[in-house]
């Protein structure tokens, strides 16, 4: 019965209510009670303020409007009382029930739109005698019918109205829905993305950092000066990767686009840092790259190749082969190395992150055990995304 309304806005329909009583029932006790009885004023007094009633709580309580209005009219009614000014109060509930109400409500607005308009007519001719006057019976049925029509089209008007104002608060409510959806996709998507960054730099530079951490240990011993140039390869990767953490995060912060990506010319560093961390790979171009690849394309190479070859540095054996092949409508990636503990078809944040990379560019990508070794293919379009 209470829908939730402000304060404010409880506040305007009050004083609105109270200016329209303050108008219409002096109008309506003028110039329609002066040959009435003191009682009869009383009682368009006392229908007055039940319609304003209505009306004042017509947003916070559409249900009880409603029934004040039928209360009022009632009482109307019943004191002789043809239609008079305070009736603007009836179809101002009416507006109320279509436009805030319930769906019950809405539907006993309408029901009370027609079965008023009827006891209005029926009202007007029988007791105010207004087609008494007619010459024939006909007349008197044409004059009833279109008293009927007049009735039921002004409260129904009012019903009609209060319905398209619902209509246009239902569109603003899910056009706001929809955009606040949007938004948090956006929002998610982004969020993802730099996770799966985030994930790819730091997964790789602390793989190398691992990796020249256990060579340092053993080899400060025997050979200080590897581990010192181990210690000097540590701290040149961690560098890195803290100030690629870094934009990451200012991204993240201030919502700003994409710093500088990796390309094709950044994968030697790569393989240079995969080499420091104990790992040697053999790299196989062919055939070539037929002109300059998309900036989307190279980006995936690279992040493809950097997880492919972290899993390598920490689950494999020994040397990877990592093969390319530049088509023009495509490029295929494989990496391949000796199998140690690797984590299984489909598990993993790399697995699941190489995979959002290919996908995110309209390619593929298969990750799977094949006998002793570990397989990584990838199928990139280079004609455009998905």
């Amino acid at each position: 019965m209470i829908r939730p309304l402000s304060r404010t806005a409880l506040v305007l329909d009050i004083v609105g209510a109270t200016l329209l009583f303050l108008i219409f029932t002096p109008l309506s006790v003028v110039f329609y009670g002066p040959a009435t009885t003191g009682v009869a004023v009383v009682a368009m007094v006392v229908a007055s303020i039940l319609m304003f009633g209505g009306v004042a709580v017509g947003r916070l309580a559409p249900g009880l409007a409603l029934g004040a209005a039928w209360t009022g009219a009632i009482v109307q009614m019943l004191a002789g009382f043809a239609p008079l000014p305070i009736d603007l109060a009836i179809l101002l509930v009416l507006y109320a029930t279509s436009a805030w109400g319930s769906r019950t409500v809405l539907w006993w607005g309408f029901g009370s739109a027609l079965f008023g308009g009827l006891v209005a007519a029926v009202y007007i001719v029988v007791v105010n005698g207004i087609a008494s006057g007619a010459t024939s019976g006909w007349d008197q049925l044409t004059t009833g019918t279109l008293l009927l029509v007049l009735s039921i089209l002004a409260l129904g008007f009012a019903w009609v109205c209060g319905l398209l104002w619902r209509v246009v608060l239902r569109g603003r409510s899910t056009r706001a829905a929809q955009l606040q959806a949007e938004s948090l996709a956006a929002e998610e998507q982004e969020r993802v993305r730099i996770a799966r960054d985030m994930h790819d730099i730091v997964a790789h530079s602390l793989a190398v950092v691992i990796a020249q951490a256990d060579g340092a240990r053993y080899a400060a011993a025997a050979k200080p000066e590897m581990a010192t140039e181990a210690l000097g390869t540590i701290a040149q990767t961690a560098r890195g990767a803290l100030s690629d953490v870094r934009l990451l995060l200012t991204q993240l912060r201030h919502r700003q686009g994409d710093g500088p990506q990796p390309t094709l010319a950044d994968l030697e560093a790569l393989f240079a840092q995969v080499r420091q961390a104990g790992v040697e790979p053999r790299i196989t171009v062919d055939p070539t790259p037929p002109g300059e690849p998309p900036g989307a394309i190279q980006l995936a190479v690279y992040r493809i190749l950097q997880e492919a070859l972290t899993n390598a540095i920490r689950h494999g054996d020994g040397s990877v082969d990592v093969h390319l092949a530049w088509f023009p409508e495509r490029v295929d990636l494989q990496v391949r190395n000796i199998a140690g503990v690797q984590p299984s078809q489909g598990g993993g944040h790399g697995v699941i992150g190489m995979r959002e990379r290919a996908q995110l560019v309209g390619g593929s990508l298969q990750a799977e055990r094949e006998g002793t070794q570990f397989v990584v293919r990838a199928s990139l379009p280079i004609g455009g995304t998905a």
